[in-house]
């Protein structure tokens, strides 16, 4: 179900192809996009002229600002009022135009990677790939940790993942919802996600049964005489055939609820499908022209079939475990279960839970958890194109990558959005995957936490060990900041690894479909950057003093990767809300900024959007002020305090989030401050600063009509202030002596000892790490 909360249609899409249309009823904003077609997974390669552009647009932004600070600043400096304030005023707002400049500069030079690697990138060949794999196959195992979610969701990001193309791949799912403190209205639901992996290995028993005992016959085969191989080619197609029509079949019994599903079906499953199918009608004509393949291709062909359709499947849940970390964040999760990987373990039974102990002996209730040479760590919500781990790994496993830590690609956002807020999220989600390419070509990659394969030897040089209530916890994955992706990039390169992003879109993931997560998922990501950049200025040191400094271009795209949300969100409150002197205005700064979003609306263009989506994004960002404000001082607070913010996850829920009050009223006040300033500037005929406001105005309240809604604003806006009336009540009785006897936990008194605060009590969970969020 998907809730649109303004201008709510009912509108049937069509999804068409060559054979077959899906249906698809859904309540659909106007303004959205109706096609579901994804973009294609390689990039086009770019014009000449979008090249020389990229160049130019980079000299025009440093020739514009150059000639403001020249004959702007310099000339009020000299011929302006000789007054402190003044002086003061100059510099302040020369110092808000150089960081929003010098952001605009850094897009540009990102873009300017990115059509470079455009530009020169050449897909392996597929028998490169099926020919390197047959003899050389390292393990792999997919985590994906989930906590909440829809388990539709989880179940196509799980199949999206075991039918990839890899020889040796295990799935497992990390649910890290407390089976202990789930509400009973959402036991269903976890009870649905627990039984994901069995119910997936199920679905894929009789092709994996079928390929594999195929595949095993081939291998003892004789190809001595031309019969044999003619025999074998028969009954290749016919496996093939038989693949074909399984996809088609299990295509036709999947429930369409939204356009992620429609997404799924066509690219993932009827990508597969087709992929098959045109192997099939190659070898059909390979026989009439009568050609002879030779032993090795077939054997490739029927190694593909049982690649696709075997995966192991399993769950975990580290939670069940008093001797892991129970810190409520994702990197936890995959920090708890990659520090078992490649040992067995009992479970012993304690008065307070279940500990897991090394053992040697293995018995039907211990443990076994295999190592692996890499790591994907996939979001619950995203999915993966067929060919993913194939290329990802094969481009780890080149001699020149040999010191390569993370390959990705940045995911894209799934087309069709019912509604305008998460299309124009998705918008900027695709210009976002053209810089992280663009970054890769300056060295400068960050690792984006959706989606990575992950060399495992390099995250047992950077994990971190410490000891927390008796049991050692390891951390390969950083969790001082909730953006763990962007500090652990750090720690990679500080030990002499690489990242790189893949130039092709292989990997998708959902954007936020409402305001309220989407204020939840945006103040996540301007949390955060500040507290690293003390860590990245120690690897700018340390390379230096090896004598292998970091090229600039490297070090302001990182900085700007990870300080510019801070500089440029504080920069524009002050444009907006303080009353600078007109002289200082000139069209010069519109001039400086003018290359950025004429190529911002290009970049937009060519991810199939509109070119005037570009001032729609600017409106966006207006009512995302406060959110980012709000996640930049959440970071000043963890610096001060050196306590841990909490880790707060996107909802991913069917029906809409409501946005807290703060950020509600926000926009609201944004557009009547920019009202007030704009007939203040009228007044004293201050036309250029009239100009900004009155844009300003519009474009605010342009988003909050399209983006939020005015439905939902007054709904949140009454939630938001209902709450306030509202406080949680305790109970204070005091408890008797028998009470307080019967309340006890003797166990725990005996286990524990006396000095471990509340634990004796029995309304006190097993012992955790950190505090469990509600």
């Amino acid at each position: 179900m998907i809730i649109c909360p303004t201008a709510r249609i009912d509108h049937m899409i069509k999804i068409k192809s060559k054979k077959k249309t899906h249906r698809f009823l859904s309540k659909r904003q106007r303004g959205t996009e109706e096609e579901t077609k994804a973009l294609p997974y390689i990039h086009e390669s770019p014009s000449v002229r979008n090249i020389a552009w990229s160049r130019f647009s980079i000299v025009l932004t440093i020739f514009f600002w150059s000639m403001y600070l020249t004959l702007v600043i310099v000339r009020q400096l000299m011929e302006g009022p000789n007054t402190y304030n003044f002086t003061l005023e100059v510099f302040f707002y020369l110092l808000v135009v150089t960081f929003l400049t010098f952001s605009a500069l850094m897009y540009l030079v990102a873009r300017h990677g990115a059509l470079q690697r455009f530009s020169t990138h050449i897909r392996t060949p597929k028998a490169l790939l099926d020919s390197y794999f047959s003899s050389n196959q390292p393990a792999i195992t997919v985590l994906v940790p989930s906590y909440n979610e829809e388990p539709g969701v989880v179940r196509n990001t799980l199949l999206s993942a075991a039918l990839q193309e890899y020889p040796k791949k295990r799935i497992v799912l990390l649910i890290d919802d407390d089976h202990k403190k789930i509400h009973p209205k959402d036991m269903s639901k976890y009870e649905e996600t627990k039984d994901l992996s069995k119910d997936i290995a199920e679905i894929l028993e009789e092709p994996s049964i079928r390929f594999r005992k195929a595949t095993a016959r081939a291998k003892k085969r004789n190809y001595s005489k031309i019969s044999d191989i003619d025999e074998a080619i028969v009954e290749v197609i016919d496996h093939y055939e038989w693949a074909e029509k399984w996809l088609k079949n299990f295509s036709k019994g999947q429930t369409l609820e939204d356009h992620v599903d429609i997404f799924f079906i066509e690219e993932v499953i009827g990508g597969l499908e087709k992929d098959l199918r045109l192997v099939k009608e190659a070898l059909l004509i390979s026989r009439k022209e009568n050609a002879r393949l030779t032993k090795d291709v077939i054997l490739h062909l029927y190694c593909r079939l049982s690649w696709i359709f075997n995966a192991e499947l399993e769950v975990f849940e580290r939670k069940k475990y008093i001797s892991l970390s129970h810190e409520p964040n994702k990197a936890m999760n995959l920090n708890s279960y990659i520090s078992l990987m490649g040992g067995a373990y009992s479970q012993v039974e304690t008065p307070v839970g279940v500990e897991l102990v090394p053992t040697e002996k293995k018995d039907e209730t211990s443990i076994d958890i295999p190592d692996s040479d890499y790591l994907l760590t996939l979001d619950a919500d995203s999915i993966l194109l067929r060919e993913y781990c194939l290329r990802l790994v094969y481009l780890l496993e080149q001699p020149d990558n040999s010191d390569v830590a993370v390959a990705q690609t940045p995911y894209s956002s799934f087309r069709g959005a019912p509604t305008r807020i998460e299309r124009l999220a998705g918008a900027t989600t695709d210009v976002q995957h053209i810089l992280h390419q663009g970054m890769t070509y300056y060295n400068a990659t960050f690792w984006v936490g959706a989606n990575a394969i992950i060399r495992k030897k390099a995250l047992e040089d950077i994990v971190e060990k410490e000891w927390i209530g008796g049991y050692e916890i390891k951390r390969y994955i950083q969790d001082h900041t909730v953006i763990e992706d962007t500090e652990s990039s750090i720690d990679i390169a500080m030990n002499g690894w690489r990242l790189i992003n893949y130039p092709e879109r292989l990997s998708y993931s959902a954007t936020p479909p409402d305001f309220g997560s989407l204020v939840v998922q945006r103040r996540r990501w301007a949390n955060g950057g500040l507290i690293i950049l003390p860590k990245l200025m120690t690897h700018v040191r340390g390379q230096k003093s090896k004598g292998e400094s970091i090229s600039k271009t490297e070090f302001l795209l990182r900085l700007n990767y990870m300080a510019s949300i801070a500089w440029s969100n504080i920069g524009l409150v002050f444009l907006l809300a303080y009353p600078y002197d007109g002289r200082l205005l000139s069209p010069l700064v519109l001039l400086s900024a003018l290359p950025y979003f004429i190529s911002m609306s290009i970049d937009l263009k060519y991810c199939r959007y509109r070119y005037t989506d570009v001032i729609r994004i600017y409106g966006f960002n207006l009512i995302l002020l406060p959110v980012n404000i709000a996640g930049v001082f959440k970071s000043l607070q963890q610096a001060l305090t050196a306590k841990k913010i909490p880790f707060a996850r996107t909802p991913k829920i069917k029906n809409r989030t409501a946005a807290g009050l703060i950020y509600v009223l926000s926009p609201l006040f944004i557009v009547g401050f920019s009202v007030f300033t704009l007939m203040r500037n009228l007044e004293s005929q201050s036309w250029g600063n009239a100009v900004f406001a009155g844009f300003n105005a519009l474009a605010a309240l342009w988003a909050i009509v399209a983006y939020i809604g005015i439905g939902n604003l007054l709904v949140d806006l009454w939630l938001g202030f209902k709450d306030l009336f509202y406080v949680e009540v305790k109970n204070k009785k005091s408890s008797t002596d028998a009470e307080r006897l019967q309340k006890l936990d003797w166990k725990a008194i005996l286990y524990y000892g006396r000095n471990s605060g509340n634990l004796p009590y029995k309304s006190v969970n097993k012992l955790t790490v950190g505090h469990e969020r509600s």
